[in-house]
């Protein structure tokens, strides 16, 4: 099961961050560096991290590399690495009202509730006058935040507030691209090019996984 997603960020996922609630070993957390990268614990080190730019493989600043190693398609998505979402209020209400179903009435607060070692959330609180709910894992977070889907459930929130104390406006800033479990397809074109083979990227990947001749 070698699961893999376009770019971590710089810290890959458990896989139970996005799907059952089990270990598996293999698709546990990594850094995406010859350096280890700590794990995230808190909402301040997601805030640290989500707002850093550190050293990995996934973060590209060579545009002439990020031709070699993406199609054009993806190239027209050009900020993976970190990125930044903004919603009026009423705009996010209406996404989160299509998306859900639900009716929130007038959205009061955005809170990460837990969170994966790579900062993406498995568990949000999204709070209104009307309704309250958590919501999980990170593709359904990832799909009721978004028209079409997030970039990714690794982010923070930061909320503009009226004289009232009513919320005006949401700003997401995130990191990364996919659910960031098992090989990160960026970073490991970017290991590739650094001529790393075939073998040590899926042992960085898939930690602790056997390769064995099948033929």
């Amino acid at each position: 099961d070698a699961r893999y997603h376009k770019a971590c960020g710089g810290l890959t996922e458990d896989y139970a961050t996005c799907w059952e609630e089990k270990t598996v070993p293999y698709l546990s957390h990594i850094s995406d560096a010859a350096a280890p990268q700590a794990p995230v614990r808190t909402e301040a080190d997601a805030e640290r991290w989500i707002l850093g730019c550190p050293d990995v493989y996934c973060h590209i600043g060579d545009p002439d590399l990020l031709k070699k190693i993406l199609p054009a398609f993806d190239r027209e998505t050009d900020d993976f690495f970190r990125w930044q979402v903004d919603y009026a209020r009423e705009e996010l209400e209406e996404i989160l009202r299509e998306k859900s179903g639900i009716d929130f009435g007038v959205l009061q607060n955005i809170t990460p509730l837990e969170r994966g070692p790579s900062s993406r959330i498995r568990r949000l609180g999204v709070e209104g006058s009307k309704a309250s709910v958590v919501v999980g894992k990170e593709l359904e977070i990832r799909r009721w935040l978004s028209p079409s889907h997030l970039m990714s459930s690794a982010f923070i929130v930061s909320t503009e507030r009226n004289s009232s104390g009513v919320p005006s406006r949401f700003t997401l800033y995130g990191a990364g691209w996919g659910h960031g479990v098992g090989l990160c397809q960026i970073g490991a074109a970017v290991m590739a090019e650094r001529g790393c083979g075939a073998e040590e990227i899926l042992r960085h990947y898939f930690q602790g996984a056997a390769l064995v001749k099948r033929y």
